[in-house]
């Protein structure tokens, strides 16, 4: 489908649940792609039929990361998740957190990494309140995007 707006994504969530079609959502910075992204986004997408992502706007990232995020504007963030195979949708957002696209959105699985506590997660309500159930996911180590940031800016200057 690629990147979407939100009526859309909702329109394409609207189709596939019509089917009989169960839909994982996910969400986050997504800032420079790098293999611990890629692995949870395929894991998550074997959890249902189909995986929308939600990707924080370039003013949403600002306000959680600080002024110097994201390395990479919201369109080529998106454009990039949306070419994956394991993506079905993206959208973006740009409130702080995804609850909003979650509430339009009713998915069926909601996933988040398992570093976040349970009582934090946002839209956890709404998916459950439906039937729906939230998975928590493993964290791969040694992959990290504020990691790789520190990588380069620790490489020696070249003059």
């Amino acid at each position: 489908m690629g990147v979407l707006s939100l009526a859309e994504c909702v329109a394409f969530r609207t189709d596939l649940s019509a089917r009989g079609r169960t839909v994982v959502f996910t969400n986050g910075v997504f800032d420079l792609l790098h293999p611990g992204h890629v692995r949870y986004l395929q894991q998550a997408r074997t959890l249902g039929d189909a995986l929308v992502v939600g990707v924080n706007a370039d003013s949403s990232v600002r306000r959680n990361k600080g002024p110097e995020r994201p390395i990479n504007p919201e369109g080529e963030r998106a454009e990039v998740l949306a070419a994956l195979g394991a993506v079905d949708a993206v959208v973006l957002f740009g409130e702080d957190t995804p609850a909003d696209i979650v509430q339009a959105l009713q998915p069926d699985i909601l996933v988040k990494g398992a570093d976040w506590p349970a009582d934090q997660i946002v839209g956890r309500d709404t998916v459950e309140a439906r039937g729906g159930r939230v998975v928590l996911m493993e964290v791969e180590q040694g992959h990290s995007t504020s990691a790789i940031i520190e990588r380069v800016r620790a490489l020696p200057r070249i003059p």
